[in-house]
């Protein structure tokens, strides 16, 4: 008999979380499970609507939940205030108080808990020094850029020695250079800390390259939860191969497939067996150029395919709008999915 390896340690785990807003209504989410590994970066990933920021608010405190539990590091604290969960919110806009300078910004809610004057602004100034804002310390948050704002906001948050750290798309308000520079110190900030991570956003590209586990979620319930490696080259379903993207979904005999469209093989008309298309669209992207292309036989939502070459390949045998061609793929990268029942 096989021994069953041993779940690593949870700091948060989520059982039959329940949020519905009125009775009748449909759930915001809807009977979820999900354990959060303790010093693991979490994205919670979906399109508008899906769930994701009710779910962060729920473990946050800041939303009451209808059914189930939150567990912090083994401690119930689903009905707990914020304040007593070992949990802090980073947010969207930030939130600083733009008459206070970022040392009274990052000290406040020790002001709020009676830590004298001179303690508190010196854990602030220690914080600030830790993400580099120590010599802007003085500044107010209107003579700072957004990256120096977010800074601010995180050390604000990490003032309360918070158990999990939580991320409401913290980085969407940045322009998008900003945005990946924030990501790396994001990355390197919660390596450095030994904290527990729960990011929610909507991009993509943003989970995969922050992740250790990306949670997938649409209406309310979870599609799926891996590595950003196990999702993008194993999506579950036809909802995670469109949403990752890069995906073709093409049905088979033996039900629905996931390609990625790097993974197709393109040929002229004459030269190949495999599925008849015509090509629609070629977009030249620097390395690479992206190919849209029509199936001929395909029911109408699985028509419209993808075929991304590199730019060499392409230049090597380059393809013309209105192009008749072939496609075909190996049988190894074909990802069989789950049919909704």
């Amino acid at each position: 008999m096989n021994a069953v390896a041993p779940l690593p340690p949870a700091a948060v785990e989520i059982v039959a979380l329940s949020k519905r807003y009125a009775p009748g209504t449909p759930a915001a989410v809807d009977a979820i499970d999900l354990r959060i590994a303790s010093g693991s970066y979490c994205c919670l990933l979906g399109p508008s609507g899906c769930g994701k920021s009710t779910t962060l608010r729920m473990i946050a405190g800041h939303e009451s939940v209808t059914s189930g539990d939150i567990l912090l590091d083994n401690r119930n604290i689903t009905n707990l205030p914020a304040a007593m969960r070992g949990t802090a919110m980073m947010f969207q806009s930030f939130a600083l108080f733009p008459h206070l300078s970022a040392t009274d910004n990052v000290a406040f809610s020790l002001k709020m808990k009676g830590v004298g004057k001179a303690e508190r602004q010196k854990r602030a100034r220690d914080l600030l020094a830790r993400v580099a804002m120590g010599h802007l310390a003085e500044r107010k948050p209107g003579e700072l850029s957004g990256g120096q704002q977010q800074r601010v906001a995180l050390a604000r948050a990490l003032i309360t020695e918070p158990r999990v750290l939580l991320l409401d798309e913290p980085l969407s308000a940045l322009d998008p250079f900003l945005r990946i520079q924030m990501r790396a110190e994001l990355r390197r900030w919660q390596k450095e800390l030994g904290l527990t991570f729960v990011h929610v956003t909507h991009s993509q590209e943003e989970a995969m390259a922050l992740a250790d586990t990306m949670v997938v979620m649409n209406h309310g319930v979870i599609e799926q939860v891996g590595s950003p490696h196990e999702i993008y080259n194993h999506p579950a379903n036809e909802f995670v191969a469109r949403f990752m993207g890069g995906h073709n979904v093409i049905d088979t005999p033996a039900g629905p497939i996931a390609v990625r469209n790097d993974h197709m093989r393109i040929a002229a008309d004459s030269q190949a067996d495999g599925l008849a298309a015509a090509i629609t669209d070629v977009e030249y992207q620097g390395t690479y150029v992206l190919l849209g292309l029509a199936l001929e036989a395909a029911a109408p939502e699985r028509r419209n395919v993808s075929v991304l070459l590199g730019e060499a390949a392409f230049l090597a045998s380059p393809y013309a709008q209105g192009e008749t061609v072939r496609l075909s793929w190996a049988e190894a990268d074909a990802c069989a999915l789950a049919v909704a029942p």
